[in-house]
């Protein structure tokens, strides 16, 4: 089965930001190092991280009028910091692997949600 895992940063710290720079050399190493290891998973496509909803365009088309706003229309707590796929076996394995993103257990989220397959 194939799954696209999306991150929900949340209030995760990210790298740039005063909540990160207030993480110990450890603690911010241990994320890159998990974040790593997700990304080398046998069946894992890696995604990429967003840049942040205030960056965003959302586009609409009413009318045959193109219709454009600004950011997402969603709290920044919910918003979509990243993604990536996952070919696994069984929802319990997108699940594990899930969790095993800091985002899930810093403050954010993660949403596994399998691909329709056609």
């Amino acid at each position: 089965m194939k799954f696209m895992l999306l991150i929900h940063q949340g209030t995760t710290p990210l790298p740039g930001s005063p909540e990160w720079d207030a993480l110990s050399d450890g603690e911010r190493g241990a994320v890159y190092e998990a974040y790593g290891a997700v990304n080398d998973t046998p069946g894992v496509t890696p995604g990429v991280r967003m840049q942040p909803p205030s960056s965003a365009r959302t586009v609409r088309v009413k009318n045959g009028r193109t219709l454009t706003t600004d950011g997402p229309f969603a709290e920044t707590k919910e918003a979509l910091g990243g993604y990536l796929f996952y070919e696994a076996d069984d929802l319990g394995a997108a699940i594990e692997l899930a969790s095993l993103i800091p985002a899930a257990s810093m403050g954010g989220a993660v949403e596994v949600r399998p691909l329709a397959e056609f």
